[in-house]
């Protein structure tokens, strides 16, 4: 089977360079269209995309649903088929309006991609985060013998205390880290941080044990691996040969991981280890907008909650991390059927922080 298309790695580069440029979406959100072509390419024998119909749309739909995860042997979950089939949808309606494509596909085919409703609604819906007590929890139980356990659970901790992408996280060094003022500095001239906006980060009031673990590793390093300011705040392990032949872990090295996909392993082995289902270190950035909605008191502490997260408008924290929980969505019914709530809704929130928006800018 052909391994490769000359005609469609050309075309390729240049979709995701348009990407990257015109529509300034992130590397990750650009590796995730990648890899979503990818596996439509192997589907149909790296066939010349000129070549696309609708039958291979629904055939690749069939094929995903009969895939399983290479790592759990689940099968894909509904988000993942979402997200992969709305990347080659967006695709081949770009395409379509490429010369040397035009006459050859059709818009309305790429609709083909789309998921049934029913479908649709199972992936978008908004699952379970982890609350501040079971991350806590998942703190307290992680091994700290090792330099590479001591890493591995001040990275849940750094995670937690700043709300940081896993994408930053990777790229990171530790003069970003300001243990007096207890604030990161996210320097897109040397971070990865979405969009590459600069800002600042002081710590967010979580309470535990989450200080004193960053803390301690940062001084760990500084004093005990003698790494400086310039060195990775979390560094990649180092693995070496072993006396057995074979390659095994050997404590740490001194270069960045080059992607997040090894922090997403940390923390998926750190929740399963703990007895809880997995989450991904993006989860920890819903948990802090739960938080910060108990915590806040007026629209200015909210703002500036919402600024922290490195959100310009505090209506992207609402839209993309916002959701009432079904425990709280409970309680707030229940609530309201016994007596008059003189607490604002969260629509009379909404309009006080949007007329204080436009009151600072």
């Amino acid at each position: 089977m052909t391994r490769y298309n000359p005609a469609n790695e050309r075309i390729k580069k240049h979709y995701l360079t348009f990407l990257a440029e015109a529509r300034g979406q992130s590397e990750a959100s650009i590796d995730a269209v990648a890899k979503a072509l990818s596996r439509f390419e192997h589907a149909t024998g790296h066939k010349d995309f000129k070549l696309f119909h609708r039958d291979m749309a629904v055939s690749f739909k069939r094929r995903l649903d009969a895939e399983v995860n290479a790592r759990t042997g689940a099968p894909l979950s509904r988000a993942t088929v979402y997200a992969t089939l709305q990347a080659l949808r967006a695709f081949f309606v770009w395409l379509a309006d490429r010369p040397g494509y035009r006459r050859k596909l059709s818009y309305s085919d790429a609709d083909y991609f789309n998921l049934s409703e029913k479908d649709a609604r199972v992936a978008k819906t908004r699952r379970t985060k982890p609350t501040v007590e079971q991350i806590h929890h998942v703190l307290g139980t992680m091994p700290a013998r090792t330099d590479i356990e001591l890493r591995d659970r001040a990275l849940i901790a750094f995670t937690l205390l700043t709300g940081a992408r896993d994408g930053a996280i990777a790229s990171f060094r530790l003069k970003h880290v300001d243990l007096a003022a207890r604030r990161l500095d996210q320097d897109a001239r040397e971070v990865r941080t979405k969009f590459s906006k600069t800002f600042s980060t002081w710590f967010f009031p979580v309470g535990g044990e989450a200080l004193a673990i960053l803390e301690h590793w940062v001084t760990h390093q500084r004093t005990v691996l003698l790494r400086g300011g310039d060195d990775p705040l979390f560094p990649a392990t180092r693995v070496d040969q072993s006396a057995r032949g074979g390659f095994e872990a050997q404590g740490l090295g001194r270069d960045h991981w080059r992607n997040a996909d090894p922090i997403r392993g940390i923390f998926a082995r750190a929740f399963k280890d703990a007895g809880s289902r997995p989450f991904n270190p993006h989860s920890l950035r819903d948990t802090l907008v739960k938080l910060g909605e108990q915590l806040c008191k007026t629209p200015e502490e909210f703002k500036a909650w919402s600024q922290n997260l490195g959100h310009a408008k505090v209506l992207t924290t609402f839209m993309s991390h916002g959701a009432v929980s079904e425990g709280r969505q409970a309680e707030l019914i229940e609530r309201l059927g016994k007596e008059t709530v003189d607490e604002p809704s969260r629509e009379d929130i909404l309009r006080r922080l949007a007329r204080l928006e436009t009151h600072l800018s």
